[in-house]
């Protein structure tokens, strides 16, 4: 990830440091482990609401936690039916705007239960950091498996 003085607009931003990057690293792994262990109830945590998930074959809004945890319920049974057990965040680019939103570009490769990859799919988020401090996801733009 380049080190660079972002534009938005009027707003300028500072380069980003080691730190907000490494916090978006272990945001994104918390919810990648989550995911693949059947914890929805973390990755719920982990949005904010309202939130909103579109991809080619679907759009959705969330409007609670329930549909949170719904929506991410059967995602460990889906994947290991196609022998995927494990994945990794990986950041293909990050660009934060003002100080408290972020979007990055995320990876997943599908990991077998010997961590080799066997596919992958990638999303685009953008996160924001709660009046807490705390990053939360607002929305994900699923752009889907590898072919």
């Amino acid at each position: 990830m380049t080190r660079e003085t972002i534009h938005t607009g009027s707003q300028k931003r500072a380069p980003t440091s080691a730190a907000e990057d490494r916090e978006v690293q272990d945001f994104f792994d918390r919810m990648g482990r989550s995911l693949t262990a059947g914890d929805a109830g973390t990755v719920a945590g982990m949005w904010a609401v309202p939130a909103y998930v579109i991809g080619d074959a679907m759009a959705q809004a969330i409007t609670s936690r329930e549909d949170i945890e719904k929506f991410f319920a059967g995602a460990k049974g889906e994947y290991n039916k196609r022998g995927i057990t494990d994945t990794r965040a990986d950041i293909a680019s990050l660009e934060w705007i003002g100080d408290r939103i972020v979007v990055a570009d995320i990876r997943w490769p599908y990991l077998d239960a010997h961590g080799n990859e066997v596919g992958g799919e990638s999303s685009t988020y953008t996160l924001r950091r709660d009046d807490a401090g705390q990053l939360k996801l607002h929305i994900a733009l699923m752009r889907g498996e590898e072919r």
